[in-house]
């Protein structure tokens, strides 16, 4: 994962697979960590979101562009 940067946090595990389809599709290359522990049971995504994407920098502005657009819908719903 070395040239691998934060790009944002997710906020929950429906997000994340929905995004993670969409980046395979267009072959974005990326990798998406859940912030889960199970010694404290998922605490820290109660305080710190689900989890984050982790991709080149070079693709930080279309994955934020994607996520935009899928939490921009999903308020519409």
């Amino acid at each position: 994962m070395e040239g691998f940067v934060k790009i944002l946090v997710l906020e929950n595990e429906i997000e994340a697979k929905l995004i993670e389809g969409i980046l395979k599709e267009k072959g974005i290359p990326h990798f998406i960590r859940s912030y889960h522990d199970t010694a404290y049971d998922g605490l820290f995504q109660m305080v710190t979101g689900w989890g984050e994407i982790l991709a080149p920098s070079f693709y930080k502005e279309e994955i934020e562009e994607i996520v935009e657009e899928i939490r921009k819908n999903e308020d519409e719903i």
